[in-house]
């Protein structure tokens, strides 16, 4: 019998290692993929033999996915993609699209923009899937190693490979329980207030929470929260005050009443971001302007 060798990797074979190191399960991989379990053992024993790695192993009542495994399949995004973009033809036609689309995004985004974005995809290519990853801090690893296709964030890496265009521009308010305090109208007021905000790491911090110490206004934070999602459940009943992009007031803090910050502050800005490989990519140019026409929607409904 034939040994298998390198020539007989293919992309199917990639897709199965990202998914199964993904999800870390046979059966969701098949239903991910569109095939039976059986088949997908068959694969899997085809991708062991090429690779020299049993892939998965048993672990408990699962699998998981190996070490050397993790590390193929960041290698084995960046194949797909070169894989795709060999095969690009200039007809590109959304409805033939399939597969996965990686967005790395943050709660403000995710909630605001990507579940319009994934219906008018799906209007016109029902057969892709969309993923979210957090974007948290978006690093030019992620970007080089193909961990998404696209990222919504205020903070783009530097490098000469990264493109980033303007996405929408926003303003900061004040969010509070109004049936425990009422609006702060003063600098004064709004300093003595406790505060609650979003840090994304240790040393990544909101843009206003950077800029204020910086015109001589400090506060005092009673909480720091990894997400926007987590900020209501620390305002609520309590008189503390958070201060926010304007925008979640129609998403995460629509339960809050809010007002305006009684300072001068720079708005927030936010971007897409990609890789230069994308920048021609009939269907990356396609995801960019439907994500473009979400945005002008949602601003134009916040500004009605």
């Amino acid at each position: 019998m034939k040994r298998l060798s390198f020539l007989d990797l293919d992309g199917n074979l990639l897709r199965l290692l990202l998914h199964l190191t993904e999800e870390e399960s046979i059966s969701r991989a098949a239903e991910n993929l569109g095939v039976t379990q059986s088949a997908v053992s068959h694969m899997l024993n085809r991708l062991r033999e090429i690779v020299g790695d049993p892939v998965m192993v048993k672990s408990g009542r699962g699998v998981v996915a190996t070490a050397r495994a993790k590390q193929l399949a960041v290698k084995a995004r960046v194949l797909l993609d070169e894989m795709r973009e060999f095969s690009f033809a200039d007809d590109f036609d959304p409805a033939e699209q399939t597969g996965q689309i990686t967005i790395a995004a943050d709660d403000l985004q995710r909630g605001l923009l990507l579940p319009a974005l994934l219906k008018r995809l799906k209007a016109e290519a029902p057969a892709i899937t969309l993923r979210v990853i957090p974007a948290d801090v978006p690093t030019l690893e992620m970007f080089r190693t193909n961990q998404c296709v696209l990222a919504i964030s205020p903070r783009p890496p530097d490098g000469i490979e990264i493109i980033q265009k303007r996405l929408f521009e926003d303003r900061y308010l004040v969010f509070f329980d109004g049936t425990q305090r009422s609006a702060p109208t003063t600098v004064e007021e709004y300093c003595a207030a406790e505060h609650v905000t979003v840090s994304f790491t240790s040393s990544q911090h909101l843009r206003i929470d950077r800029d204020l110490p910086k015109q001589g206004i400090h506060r005092r934070f009673a909480v720091e929260v990894a997400g926007f999602g987590g900020i209501p459940a620390f305002i609520h009943g309590s008189d503390r005050l958070t201060t926010l992009p304007s925008l979640l007031r129609h998403d995460l803090l629509k339960e809050l009443q809010h007002c305006e910050l009684p300072l001068p502050s720079a708005p927030l800005t936010v971007y897409m971001i990609w890789h230069a490989r994308y920048q021609n990519d009939p269907a990356h140019i396609w995801l960019r302007h439907h994500l473009e026409a979400v945005t002008h929607d949602l601003l134009a409904l916040a500004e009605g």
